[in-house]
């Protein structure tokens, strides 16, 4: 048997458990909202062409309208100004959208702690029990923050002060990008960079330097409390924009289950 004869069998006996990861696109999906006066992307909307009706007696169908970086979302490169230069989405290879991850879990460190920063140590204290992060992978970065993912408020979890929500210290944003040899970070939060990064030096790291780095990043995940440590392949799969900064994608883990 050919090794994708094997595969598909594999998905046809659940051996192989497809995992989604996408956050169900909607009016309601939240959004980052930037301080003025900075330009706001646009929340998810369905304008309704017909629906077997005169307008189309025998379909349904929609136009849509919504940001590039709206729900579950694919960053690429010229996102940032650090990769300005760097591919649009349609220019990501497709062969790099199918790729290993390693799952960090730090859900509860971030229940305790909303503005919690994953550290380089945290990185190599996971590396000493599960190995070392996959070659051409991901890292996926669990917080429990999708459980918050029905509402805009508690999502961008914000006060006076700007948004409280998990991420990385800038060393660890720079090691990712630099040192490590994964092409992209994934997180369940709305973005790859925290809540407080607005006052780190540099602002905003994850975007700075993976992009700059010519690394990706995926956001607003959910489920990856279902996957194991190691051993997940992740199917990303953004809509090829020509020129486009990112896409709303979806994004699937396939998971051996015995």
């Amino acid at each position: 048997m050919s090794i994708l004869s094997s595969f598909a069998e594999a998905l046809a006996t659940a051996r192989i458990e497809v995992v989604d990861l996408t956050a169900p696109l909607h009016s309601g999906t939240p959004v980052i909202q930037l301080p003025e006066p900075f330009a706001q992307t646009a929340t998810f909307e369905l304008e309704e062409l017909s629906r077997y009706d005169d307008r189309g007696p025998a379909w349904y169908w929609n136009n849509f309208r919504t940001g590039e970086h709206t729900g579950t979302h694919f960053d690429a490169p010229n996102h940032w100004v650090t990769g300005r230069d760097g591919e649009d989405v349609a220019s990501v290879a497709a062969r790099k959208l199918i790729a290993p991850a390693a799952v960090l879990d730090f859900s509860e460190r971030a229940a305790q702690d909303p503005d919690f920063l994953l550290e380089v140590e945290h990185i190599r204290e996971w590396e000493a029990t599960h190995g070392p992060l996959p070659e051409g992978g991901w890292l996926l970065f669990r917080t429990g923050w999708d459980a918050r993912a029905e509402s805009q408020g508690e999502f961008l979890n914000a006060d006076e002060n700007g948004p409280h929500t998990p991420g990385l210290s800038v060393e660890c944003a720079r090691w990712l990008a630099e040192e490590s040899p994964v092409i992209g970070l994934g997180v369940e939060t709305v973005g790859t960079d925290a809540g407080r990064a607005h006052s780190f030096d540099p602002p905003f790291p994850c975007h700075s330097a993976l992009m700059g780095s010519g690394k990706y990043g995926l956001t607003q995940l959910q489920n990856l409390a279902q996957l194991p440590p190691t051993g997940a392949l992740v199917v990303a799969a953004p809509l090829p924009i020509v020129g486009g900064s990112g896409s709303p994608s979806r994004v699937l883990a396939l998971v051996e289950r015995g």
